[in-house]
């Protein structure tokens, strides 16, 4: 009983130290066995690692590629014009004994701190020898590449590899934004008052000529119309002409009703004349008056010649012509020397001397 109750004991021990002496390294890690705070052995490989337990510890790092986004930081170009900018870096381990001896026992967060101090002033010193333009442009890989190899000279010290940078954002201070958005806005209010300037210049212009061209077709139009206008008057004049010189009976027929219509209209205006006067000579009877023109049916030339007739009045009478055209009305007595054949028609020859020429001269 006393040599098992020993061996149990022991064997606990064993056991514990066995497990204390084993230790596992991921795929992803990278180990380092310390003695005391020296480094006695590296474990880079995954597997199983051994180590003297109770005297020697583990240390792992993370064996990947990590990230380090850099603080905004406030740069001035070659033109004086400050910007805000910030970037983000990869990094690896490399040597990582090295490392644990710049960085000792602060780790990853040491590392980061350390670039950090790297990582800002190569970018002052690329970003400071370039206009901003070349910094605020899309291609500036160049510039980028140029921090890197700054940062990868520097970070060897402390076993890390700068892999890649990269510029995240590069901006105004915020205290020059206000200003800088006034002038964008002023120049793009300068760019936009000339666009409309142009425009209106161009639209006066078109309306200018579309003016022009409506003036000189309206005045075309017009001779055009007047001109036609004219030919058209004169083509119904030569026919209205043509058709009373037929019939001036009829020209002075149609010249009294339009008499007629213009006269007798309703309205507060009076006409006072006489029952027997000449205006009314149509409405009295629905024959011509005597002494109207006789039409002459074939040549319209030959009307003109027919009209002395009625004038013999007005001249001195002759016995034998003059005795149809009856002279009585004026002297309201048969002639001396009128034939007795005519004496039954002096009754009805109310109208005045000059019947004949009266209708044509109405208005």
């Amino acid at each position: 009983m006393n040599r098992a109750s020993l061996i149990l004991p022991v064997l606990a021990v064993a056991v514990v130290g066995l497990l204390s002496s084993v230790f596992i390294v991921d795929e992803r890690e990278k180990a380092l066995v310390l003695q005391f705070g020296q480094v006695k052995a590296v474990k880079e490989e995954p597997g199983l690692g051994f180590k003297i337990p109770f005297i020697q510890e583990v240390v792992k790092y993370d064996g990947r590629i990590l990230g380090l986004p850099t603080q905004p930081l406030e740069v001035t170009p070659l033109d004086d014009r400050r910007l805000v900018v910030d970037a983000f870096a990869r990094w690896q381990i490399v040597d990582v004994v090295e490392f644990r001896e710049a960085v000792g026992a602060g780790g990853i967060e040491a590392a980061q701190s350390r670039l950090e101090r790297i990582m800002n002033p190569a970018i002052r010193e690329v970003l400071g020898s370039v206009p901003s333009n070349s910094v605020l442009s899309e291609d500036r890989t160049g510039l980028m590449n140029q921090i890197r190899d700054i940062a990868r000279r520097q970070a060897l010290a402390l076993g890390v590899e700068v892999i890649d940078v990269r510029l995240t954002r590069t901006d105004l201070p915020t205290q020059n934004l206000s200003a800088t958005f006034a002038r964008m806005r002023a120049e793009r209010e300068r760019e936009a008052a000339d666009e409309i300037a142009r425009g209106n210049e161009a639209a006066q212009r078109v309306r200018a000529s579309a003016d022009r061209t409506v003036v000189e077709v309206t005045s075309e139009a017009r001779r055009e119309a007047e001109v036609i206008r004219g030919e058209a008057d004169a083509a119904r004049n030569a026919i209205y002409a043509e058709a009373f010189g037929r019939d001036p009976e009829f020209f002075a027929f149609t010249r009294s009703l339009t008499s007629y219509e213009r006269a007798l209209q309703s309205g507060n205006s009076s006409m006072v004349m006489q029952p027997d006067s000449q205006f009314f000579e149509y409405l009295r009877s629905d024959a011509a008056p005597e002494g109207s023109p006789v039409p002459q049916p074939l040549a319209a030339t030959e009307a003109p010649a027919a009209e002395p007739a009625p004038e013999a009045p007005a001249t001195a009478p002759a016995p034998e012509a003059a005795a149809p055209e009856a002279t009585a009305p004026e002297t309201d007595a048969p002639a001396a020397d009128a034939p007795e054949a005519d004496a039954p028609e002096a009754p009805a020859l109310e109208a005045p001397a000059e019947p004949a020429t009266a209708p044509a001269g109405t208005p």
